[in-house]
């Protein structure tokens, strides 16, 4: 996977936007940050459960990983990018911008 995978779905969904923040690509919804590239675009952060992001990180420690300590108070997991299937990709940015938009929203595009 690469930025641009995540862009063209980035762009289909409702309200989220892309900005260039200290080098790196952004998307959020308002000011909402669901996912976010390191500069040399080889990891990406993406909003996640606490409560499940030490399941997910130890189910896959070889693509998943903690953020940085000062991170870990947010909803948030990294993973490295080129190492992402197209599935895992499509749901977890789909799944990070469900958390920041509201339900009718979420519910209008994926049907929940």
């Amino acid at each position: 996977m690469t930025v641009a995978d995540v862009r063209a779905l980035a762009r289909t969904l409702p309200r989220s936007s892309e900005h260039l923040v200290r080098d790196r690509v952004k998307f959020r919804v308002g000011a909402i940050v669901y996912v976010a590239f390191s500069r040399d675009e080889q990891t990406m952060g993406f909003g996640y459960p606490k409560e499940q992001r030490d399941g997910l990180v130890a189910a896959e420690p070889d693509l998943f990983f903690l953020p940085g300590a000062s991170d870990l108070r947010f909803n948030w997991v990294c993973c490295h990018l080129a190492r992402l299937a197209p599935e895992q990709m499509t749901e977890l940015v789909t799944e990070a911008w469900r958390m920041v938009v509201p339900r009718f929203l979420a519910r209008q595009r994926l049907g929940d």
